[in-house]
């Protein structure tokens, strides 16, 4: 196999490899970065320039690159157990995750299903749901409910949830329709309006469709808090009270994908303790190994467990993945659930959200910016221009100095690892404030 010299990656993996969420003929432009390896919160390149992985990879890292704790806990898996089949056999990192997760919830989740990837995840939960109401005798419950600017993956059941137009589109014609209720977004409320008055008379809309329409509808499915894709849009923890109070007087399972605001991201280790409810089922992934290995899964209750159990295997839910539960991935979800606990994780990531939001003043009071807004370990404020490139010229300066920042459409957002140390916080900050002058003018 020829060799891949550093000095003609970029070319060769623009002849050989379909980037993901990319208009490759940008790449004709915009930098394709070929990275040599990383450490802490930094990637490095291979002409030795470094940059501040300030959005965490797509959210997946939390402590870190070459974390040396999950390094060790990899490198003892390696000698015991690379992979085993889910299906008739079992092993004890998935049991020991299952566990430690369901202590998490209180037991209230106490079952997990596992999959690679998000977009798995949330077609786990769909069809969960719906077989659950055909296993139960309801077969006309079989329509979801999802929120408008939503975004559940790109597979085409989690496709049907989502309602962001740039990803949906020009697959429209495959697609189930969902229904498609107000958002929650604290940026539209009206004079006077609170976040929570916005919550409650989004939470009014669902009432009306779930009144209607109860016995068809099989799932209410969100993203909990912050909805990433269409502009980390957030939301007071009001809707997820109404919603589940809702689902529950209705007779609808309340899916919570919280593959994005889950394990920390918004502040609580989930992000639905910020409304002290549990919903029907959970999806995970991203953090859930700390960005190292694609796992994700699904927690839910006995009640629907149970639902499944029976003699008759048509009744069993037979979903499958090859590498479902990999014990690589579930060990490395173990040593980041380890570093959680060791190292009092969600506190200390307080005290440095209190610091970059601070640093962070002199943005959020500029007259260019717009919604300036911060739940946990996620910022994001919208920049004021009409510049349909703004997007990429963002992303191209950052690199300049020292960011890995990828906006979304004009919505700037940081989403670093919980590693940042007060220079490094001090020095995002200040970064971020640099780039969005250049790119945005006076």
């Amino acid at each position: 196999m020829k060799p891949c010299q550093p000095g003609d990656w970029v070319a060769r993996s623009l002849t050989s490899v379909w980037h993901p969420c990319t208009q490759m003929q940008h790449h004709e432009t915009m930098p394709l970065v070929p990275v040599s390896h990383g450490r802490g919160a930094w990637l490095f390149g291979t002409d030795g320039k470094r940059y501040l992985d300030a959005i965490s990879s797509w959210w997946v890292n939390l402590f870190g690159h070459a974390n040396p704790r999950i390094n060790a806990a990899l490198k003892e898996q390696l000698d015991l157990l690379e992979h085993a089949m889910l299906a008739g056999f079992t092993h004890e990192p998935v049991i020991r995750l299952s566990e430690r997760l369901a202590v998490r919830t209180n037991h209230v989740l106490g079952h997990c299903f596992y999959a690679s990837d998000g977009a798995s995840a949330v077609e786990i939960a769909l069809k969960m749901s719906f077989h659950f109401w055909r296993n139960s005798g309801q077969t006309d419950k079989r329509e979801f409910v999802c929120l408008q600017g939503s975004y559940h993956g790109e597979t085409i059941g989690a496709l049907a949830v989502t309602d962001v137009a740039l990803f949906r589109d020009a697959y429209g014609p495959l697609l189930q329709q969902a229904h498609v209720v107000a958002t929650p977004d604290a940026r539209t409320a009206e004079v006077g309006q609170s976040a929570a008055d916005v919550a409650r008379r989004a939470a009014m809309q669902l009432e009306q469709l779930l009144a209607d329409r109860a016995d068809k509808i099989a799932a209410v499915i969100v993203e909990p808090l912050v909805q990433c894709a269409t502009g980390m849009a957030m939301y007071d923890p009001t809707y997820l009270v109404e919603a589940r109070a809702l689902c529950d007087h209705y007779g609808v399972h309340l899916i919570a994908d919280e593959i994005a605001v889950g394990c920390g991201r918004t502040g609580t280790y989930f992000a639905c303790e910020q409304a002290n409810i549990w919903p029907d089922f959970v999806c995970l992934s991203k953090g859930i190994s700390g960005g190292y290995l694609p796992l994700s899964l699904v927690m839910t209750r006995d009640e629907i467990y149970r639902g499944f159990y029976d003699a008759d295997v048509k009744r069993g839910f037979l979903h499958s993945h090859s590498y479902t539960g990999n014990p690589l991935a579930c060990r490395a979800a173990l040593a980041t659930l380890d570093i959680f606990e060791q190292d009092d994780v969600l506190n200390c990531n307080r005290e440095r959200a209190t610091r970059l939001t601070t640093a962070l003043k002199p943005l959020a009071e500029d007259k260019r910016v717009a919604h300036f807004r911060q739940r946990g370990m996620i910022w994001a404020f919208d920049a004021i221009t009409d510049d349909p490139a703004f997007s990429r010229k963002f992303f191209t300066a950052g690199l300049q100095h020292e960011l890995l920042l990828r906006p979304i459409g004009r919505t700037v957002y940081l989403m670093p690892p919980y590693v940042l140390n007060d220079e490094e916080i001090d020095g995002l900050a200040v970064r971020t404030r640099k780039v969005f002058d250049e790119v945005i003018g006076d």
